[in-house]
């Protein structure tokens, strides 16, 4: 049986493991792989590896995996890692399928956090605001309390750094705009991060140290747009550029590489790196780009047009799922609404109950009492009728004792007038008792009634229907390492027209009036607790650029201006 070799492949999201065939080539695990996470936009990605000089390098498709200059641990499987290796020029426009944008965010994301990608502050709120819809969905202020981002790697450690804020007021900000973003899907929620972060003056772009003929010391910038140079100190700012459009042969001998443009009156752009490992790189880098910028401004092929036509149908469906999804929800919201009023409901009768019930026992207290108010009023009754017998007695004994002495006889009749004064004084108060005992027992009988009148309602409630609550079931082209010269013709237009639509793009930010003027004010908002002390090189250029009125595509028109005979000698004399 032949032998196999273990073969770790790491995505940006995922690890995966091969066993493969000592034979098997670098395009045939590139396939695997391709195949296994299910992407069709494979031209942008390839396989990337340490090699033994420590030195991060593209797999080379035609050649055996186990005969590459792979870096290798002992017992452990042979590791690369799957990446990204061209860029779009619009996300927007290029990118079709959910997973190549959700690769590309990933990727893009980490850079950002790895600072990889400078990305002033107020942006990377902005960006951490669309990475948490897309991670979180929709925000709840029920379910996503104080500190929920506790954990999530969400902002630059050099933004959080340079500014005197607690964790908790960034979350704070980055909620602020996390809140705007209801309703939207995880995928647009990804996308809308990616047309943000194309804008960011290191997106996409593949840094290379270089010297011209005079030894300078500067950077190549290879991207998706052209070539650009850059001073040594300035990463953010290009000073000389070349679009793809202009350059019909890149070549290298050695340390040595030379551009040809298609003017071809304009002398050869030369430039000397410190290993011919590394021109061999750039090289696949300028044949990949400038592939795919030509391509870019031709007619989609049938393939590209089918992928655009399939994802639109997926994406309809999708907006209809959701459409029915939110419908359902917005249904059960309404019926959690109706379940939550007839518990309010159902809480204000018991209540009511409870209320009544406390009146009744009230009203038994005072019916209780006055019943002994009652039968306090029949003793004094019996009592006054017993003095109106004895007044009675004592008027007829005087009639009797007419007879007797004046003084004697005037004695007696003080003593019935007292009798009767006294008489006449419990009749009115036994009069009293009976008015408020009379009182008492109508508010009492219209105690029993309310009291009835909410027991019937509480019962009517208690038989109404239960809420019914829905619920859902639901890599360019191979040469031999030991070659220390190649040349490649690149595609041209012959005294055609390439349209060079960067030139005059727009920022996200300037296309959206409201996010440009949230981004004005959150860096104002921001600069107050700035520790200046903490500022970066990177800050101080954005800064600049900022104030002069630059941004990317501003600055890409300016570097091209003149002939490239002008801008080749502008960069010999850097």
């Amino acid at each position: 049986m032949p032998k196999t070799l273990s073969v770790r492949v790491t995505t940006m999201d995922a690890e995966l493991e091969f066993a493969i065939q000592s034979s098997t080539t670098g395009k045939q695990l590139f396939d695997q792989v391709v195949k296994t996470i299910g992407l069709r936009e494979t031209w942008y990605f390839g396989l990337q590896y340490t090699d033994t000089q420590g030195l991060s390098t593209w797999i080379k498709l035609a050649k055996k995996v186990q005969s590459q200059d792979v870096k290798k641990e002992k017992d452990s499987p042979m590791q690369f890692r799957f990446r990204a290796m061209f860029f779009p020029e619009d996300v927007s426009e290029e990118l079709i399928q959910d997973i190549t944008r959700h690769l590309f965010y990933l990727q893009v994301k980490d850079g950002i956090l790895r600072d990889e990608i400078y990305c002033p502050p107020e942006t990377s709120v902005l960006l951490a605001s669309y990475a948490v819809q897309a991670k979180y969905g929709d925000y709840n202020k029920e379910t996503q309390k104080k500190g929920f981002l506790e954990n999530d790697r969400i902002l630059p450690s050099r933004v959080m750094e340079q500014h005197n804020m607690t964790r908790d007021q960034w979350e704070e900000r980055v909620v602020t705009w996390y809140e705007e973003h209801k309703g939207m899907m995880r995928e647009d929620a990804i996308l809308e991060y990616l047309k943000i972060a194309q804008d960011l003056e290191m997106y996409g772009v593949n840094y290379f140290e270089i010297k011209n003929k005079k030894g300078s010391d500067l950077f190549l910038g290879v991207d998706a747009l052209g070539i650009n140079i850059y001073e040594k100190d300035d990463k953010l700012t290009p000073k000389i550029g070349f679009p793809w459009s202009e350059i019909r042969n890149v070549s290298f001998s050695n340390k040595k590489f030379v551009i040809k443009s298609v003017d071809k009156k304009a002398p050869d752009f030369i430039f000397y790196t410190t290993h011919m490992k590394i021109n061999k790189r750039i090289l696949s880098l300028c044949m990949g780009n400038h592939d795919m910028y030509m391509r870019r401004r031709r007619p989609d092929s049938i393939e590209i047009q089918q992928m655009k036509a399939q994802t639109a149908e997926e994406k309809m469906a999708r907006q209809q799922e959701r459409m029915l999804l939110q419908k359902e929800k917005q249904q059960r919201e309404e019926a959690e609404k109706q379940r939550k009023e007839l518990e309010e409901r159902l809480r204000r009768y018991e209540e009511e109950f409870e209320r009544s019930k406390r009146e009744l026992e009230r009203s038994q207290q005072t019916a209780l009492s006055l019943e002994e108010r009652m039968r306090q009023a029949e003793r004094e009754r019996l009592e006054m009728e017993e003095a109106q017998r004895r007044a009675e007695e004592a008027r007829r004994q005087a009639e009797e004792a007419a007879h007797l002495e004046k003084a004697e006889r005037e004695a007696k009749e003080r003593e019935a007038r007292e009798a009767m004064e006294e008489l006449e004084r419990r009749v009115v108060e036994t009069r009293l008792r009976e008015e408020e005992s009379r009182r008492l027992a109508e508010e009492l009988e219209e105690a029993r009634l309310k009291m009835e009148e909410n027991q019937r309602a509480l019962e009517e409630a208690l038989r109404a229907p239960p809420v019914q609550v829905i619920v859902l079931d639901h890599a360019p082209n191979d040469e031999d390492d030991k070659t220390s010269e190649h040349s490649h013709e690149l595609q041209v237009v012959e005294n055609g027209f390439v349209p060079r639509p960067e030139e005059e793009r727009i920022t996200q930010a300037e296309k959206n009036e409201r996010i440009n003027a949230q981004l004005k004010s959150l860096s104002a908002d921001l600069a107050a607790t700035k520790m200046e002390t903490h500022v970066t090189r990177n800050d101080i250029l954005h800064r600049q650029n900022v104030s002069e009125g630059r941004d990317k595509y501003k600055t890409l028109k300016q570097i091209r201006q003149g002939n490239t005979k002008q801008r080749v000698d502008m960069f010999e004399a850097m």
